[in-house]
Order: C-alpha cells, then sequence, then structure tokens
C-alpha cells in the first residue's frame, strides 16, 4: 500500500480504556487517520479516578510489575513513567495478626542473585511458614517453572488442586500463593486456571530477578490513563469523542465500515472493538465470530475497595498485606489523593470480593474499621474523617478453569474488524497489561490487513 493510500486508510476504535488507547495510538503512528469512540466522559476504563470533595480518588487500587513491559511501553508512550516509579527491589510486608502468640510482622523480598535464587533467602526468613512449608514452596515453585502456561491441557485444571497434589498445605496457599494470586488473578486458586496461575507465577518470580517488583502511580490514576493518554492521542491525530457509543456496525458494498453512533455516521477502513464482552456481542455482526455466544459465558469477578480517612497518621508505610484478617492488600493514598490538613487516607483493596460486594456501607464499616484497628494500633481511637466504599462488579473476567477456550483471538472472520481487550486471548489474566497486549495485537492484525510492514512495539524497544 503506498503512503498516500495509508494515510487516507481510516479506522475507528471503539473503547478507550488501555486496550483502546493502545490500539489507537499504534495505529495513528502508522499514519492512519483514527477515531476512538468513548462512551464515558473520560479514558482509562475500569482504571480511572473521581471527586470526592477534596479528595481524588481511584476506583480501586492498581499495581504493575517490572515483568509487564507492555504496560510499561505504554507508561512511556503517555509520558507517565515517572508518575508510575516501581520499587528498586521487591519488598512486600505482610502483616499476621491470627497468630496466638501475636501480630507478626514478615517480609516478602528479593535479592540480586540469578534466578531462583532471588527469592531463596527472602523466602527462608519469611517467618509465616514453617521450615517445612518453605521447603515444599520450593520444591512448588520448581515443578511449576517446568510447565507450560500455553499448553490448553493446563486451562482444565484449577491452581488449587494442582498446588495441593505439589505438597502445598493450607496454610502455605494462604500465606504465599493466594497473598500474591488472588490481588493479580481476581480469584482465589481453586477458582483460578493453571494455565494462568503459571503465566502469573512463572512470569513474575521464575523469568528474571526484578520482573516482580511493584510499581503504582504516585498520582490519581486519572491523571496517567486519562490526562496523559488524552495528550498523546491529541499530539498523534487521534480524534477523540467522549459520551459517545458506537450504536450499531454495518458495512458498505464496497467492504468498508459504517460506525453508528447516532449522532454520526462514520465510515471506516478498519474498527477495533476495545469494549467489554457483554458489549463486544452485542455489536459484533452476523458470522463474525463462529461462537459468538461464548462471550457471555466468560464469567467476571468484582473488586471491592474500602476507603478510610483517619484524622492522624497510622501507617508509615506505603503498603501492605495482611494474614488472619478479613483484609487482603492496605494502600497509604495520602499523597496522591491531594488530602490536606492533617489525616492520613487509606484504600482497602479486597480482591475476589463476591461475598462483600453487594454489603450495605454500614456493615463494611462495622467489619473494616474493627480490622485496621487490630492491624493498626495507632488506628485505635483515631477520628475518622470520611469512610466510602467502591465496588467494581464485573472488575476483571473470572479466570476459572476453562476459559482459556472461552476467549478469542484479535482477528474475528470478518475482514477490517478485531477484537481487543484483556478478556480476548491474551495468555494474561485481566490485568493492564493484559489490556495494553491485545491492543498491540488489534492493531498489529490491522497493520498486517492494510499490507502495511510493521515491528511489535516490545521488539522496537528492545
Amino acid at each position: 500500500m503506498t503512503d498516500e493510500a495509508l494515510r487516507s486508510s481510516r479506522a475507528v476504535v471503539i473503547g478507550g480504556g488501555l486496550a483502546g488507547i493502545t490500539a489507537a495510538l499504534r495505529l495513528a503512528d502508522a499514519g492512519l487517520d483514527v477515531t476512538l469512540l468513548e462512551g464515558r466522559p473520560r479514558l482509562g476504563g475500569l482504571a480511572f479516578s473521581f471527586r470526592r470533595g477534596e479528595l481524588t480518588v481511584d476506583n480501586g487500587q492498581h499495581v504493575y510489575l517490572r515483568c509487564c513491559t507492555a504496560y510499561r511501553w505504554f507508561l512511556d508512550r503517555v509520558d507517565g513513567a515517572r508518575l508510575a516509579p516501581l520499587q528498586n527491589r521487591l519488598d512486600v510486608p505482610v502483616l499476621d495478626v491470627g497468630r496466638s502468640s501475636g501480630p507478626r510482622l514478615g517480609r516478602l523480598r528479593r535479592n540480586a542473585l540469578p534466578v531462583p535464587f532471588h527469592l531463596a533467602a527472602g523466602l527462608a526468613g519469611y517467618p509465616h511458614l514453617s521450615l517445612a512449608e518453605r521447603a515444599s514452596v520450593g520444591r512448588a515453585a520448581l515443578a511449576l517453572g517446568r510447565l507450560d502456561p500455553e499448553d490448553p491441557a493446563l486451562d482444565t485444571v484449577d491452581f488449587g488442586s494442582w498446588l495441593a497434589r505439589h505438597g502445598q498445605s493450607p496454610r502455605t496457599i494462604e500465606a504465599l500463593w493466594d497473598l500474591v494470586g488472588v490481588a493479580t488473578l481476581n480469584a482465589t486458586a481453586p477458582n483460578s486456571s493453571l494455565a494462568l496461575a503459571a503465566k502469573v507465577f512463572k512470569t513474575g518470580l521464575l523469568s528474571e530477578p526484578g520482573a516482580a517488583d511493584i510499581g503504582w502511580a504516585s498520582v490519581p490514576l486519572g491523571e496517567v490513563h486519562d490526562t496523559q493518554a488524552r495528550k498523546a492521542l491529541d499530539s498523534a491525530g487521534v480524534r477523540t469523542e467522549l459520551r459517545t457509543k458506537a450504536d450499531s456496525l454495518s458495512r458498505t458494498e464496497d467492504g468498508r465500515w459504517i460506525v453508528d453512533t447516532g449522532a454520526e455516521r462514520i465510515e471506516a477502513d478498519t474498527v477495533v472493538l476495545a469494549v467489554p464482552q457483554r458489549e463486544t456481542h452485542g455489536l459484533l455482526p452476523e458470522g463474525a465470530l463462529d461462537a459468538p455466544d461464548r462471550l457471555l459465558d466468560i464469567g467476571t469477578s468484582p473488586i471491592l475497595n474500602v476507603h478510610v480517612v483517619y484524622d492522624r497518621k497510622v501507617l508509615r508505610r506505603p503498603f501492605f498485606a495482611a494474614l488472619g484478617s478479613p483484609v487482603q492488600w492496605v494502600f497509604d493514598r495520602t499523597d496522591a489523593s491531594g488530602l490536606t490538613g492533617p489525616g492520613q487516607y487509606l484504600a482497602i483493596s479486597q480482591s475476589a470480593a463476591d461475598d462483600e460486594i453487594d454489603l450495605p456501607v454500614a456493615e463494611l464499616r462495622r467489619r473494616y474499621l474493627p480490622e485496621l484497628e487490630r492491624l493498626l494500633p495507632a488506628a485505635r481511637g483515631a477520628g475518622i474523617r470520611d469512610f466510602f466504599v467502591t465496588r467494581e462488579r464485573t472488575a476483571t473476567f473470572a479466570p476459572a478453569p476453562g476459559v482459556g477456550r472461552l476467549r478469542p483471538g484479535t482477528r474475528t472472520r470478518t475482514p477490517g474488524l478485531l477484537l481487543a481487550g484483556a478478556w480476548t486471548a491474551t495468555g494474561w489474566p485481566a490485568t493492564m497489561e493484559g489490556a495494553v497486549r491485545s491492543g498491540f495485537s488489534a492493531a498489529g492484525a490491522a497493520l498486517s490487513s492494510l499490507g502495511r510492514t510493521h515491528e511489535h512495539p516490545l521488539q522496537e524497544a528492545a
């Protein structure tokens, strides 16, 4: 295709989450005329911020790992890497308050030795497991390292059963495997596909020493995923339309696409559907997928976040994980939220929150304020300036065994129509990394179909 023809090629990306933003940037960088449609008044999908009084609140705590190379590309592309720094080395404080002898703090951390020795010293000193349990973890990790996450047979097995067969006690699963797995997979081990669990643990813990170093936004997520992303899209020449949903897709006699928004009919050579699976199902033309109803069989898993603003500082660390408590992870969001005056703002992140997602705020308050006092003695007697809850009932797709056969690839049977989203067949669970990778795939497939030579962005960055 000539450069002139490529410049005249038009693409419409439907959905302004990370997958859609990524696809739009990649297509625009390749010279296409791109329109991005987003029904919400902002970009960022389910990783966003909102105002509550003086606070800027993230809907949920989102973190990434050093091994998330696609999301790190995204941060670089929108000039946001400085706003979401990584730890120098993995270091996770883990506070166990379920011990009869009293609370005890341990740490999961690494050193600079090669894999797998980078975690050996940290595991040897991890106080929440017995010596025998720590030895069993090493054996299971070696067995996990021999698995191929792309083996379809692994997707039919649940991670909990595999762990039990490899000598992992209930305590080991609680204090180590689920501590990490629930936060990354949004499901407990018995409800997780072995394939997806293997992907998480092999990539994050067994690929390179620094792979599991944790990063998170030091500013509200909206500053990165909306403000910075919008600047990058504008600079790339993308026309971004917020509060604009696609009502229908149709094809012209010459094989081009018509995207109807109700207010406008946009003609395009390429359409990327980067919206959740149910919305995608509603927009798919007949015959685009062999079994479109499989999209409706992809389950979802909720995430609950409990937000507490104290009148004084009660936590000295940026975050910690908890054992022996309903609390999973606690993050200090004081500076990022813009809180002024004395006090501290903590966010409790509760993944796989099926049993709590619909509980009234008053009941969650009765449940979590005493737990925070049990975990943080400084919270006892502290005043509560604010208490509120954010709920994402369909935060991620459920990573249950068998989900792999339900996740479609980026290409459809209809030329010029591509799919993107963390729920597509990325090989990753529902993470920001998976969303960005799906955007790469959709843009790459579109450019290939247009005869445009291109390289994968991670190859370009290598």
